[in-house]
């Protein structure tokens, strides 16, 4: 927050005025006058969805706090000012029920053990040979890089790519074939069973 102040405290300006004041210039009036007609609301609209008094204070604050960060991000031709508000409110009140209703972690779960520490010939075995696909990538032509790209890296069927790029689907076919006889031969036939041709 900046030290500048425009707003006159107790100003009679719209929320939607004071909400583009604080987009606007960071107008720390604004946000006072702002948070003196809405943390006490929001307080009691998540006290009645349930949530405990000290819970929904914390809450309200952190509204608050959002709403001083987010000012930039109100559009009044969507909603009101306060609709926008109430809506952050609801949203942190989800994220709270969320938080309370996640089962507590449970320490034999395969997910919670070690990684070992991977081997660094593998790892560096496994850079040199993306290192290697890139370059022969590379010097693929580009209809054939593409239908490469399509297939292995967005995962698509050769159909798929058909349809995607317009192409007729025996052309794309055998792009890859060409393609994936370029790979093979730059990369080693111990590669080509990483290669599916279909």
């Amino acid at each position: 927050m900046t030290a500048d102040t425009f707003t006159p405290p107790g100003t009679n300006l719209t929320d939607e005025a004071l909400v583009a004041a604080i987009a606007g210039a960071s107008d720390r009036n604004a946000f006072a006058e702002l948070f003196r007609r809405y943390a006490g609301r929001v307080k009691g609209f998540l006290m009645k969805s349930g949530a405990p008094a000290d819970l929904s204070e914390e809450v309200a604050q952190e509204v608050m706090v959002l709403i001083w960060r987010k000012a930039r991000q109100f559009d009044p031709t969507r909603a009101s000012a306060g609709t926008w508000i109430y809506t952050i409110a609801r949203n942190r009140r989800i994220d709270l029920l969320r938080r309370q209703n996640r089962p507590a972690p449970d320490p034999k779960d395969p997910m919670f053990s070690q990684e070992p520490e991977p081997d660094p010939a593998a790892t560096l075995a496994v850079s040199e040979r993306d290192a290697r696909v890139r370059t022969v990538l590379a010097d693929l032509n580009e209809d054939q890089r593409q239908v490469v790209e399509l297939s292995f890296y967005a995962g698509l069927s050769h159909g798929e790519i058909a349809e995607e790029t317009g192409i007729a689907l025996g052309t794309v076919k055998s792009r890859m074939r060409l393609a994936l006889g370029r790979l093979r031969s730059a990369l080693g036939e111990g590669f080509s069973g990483e290669l599916q041709d279909d």
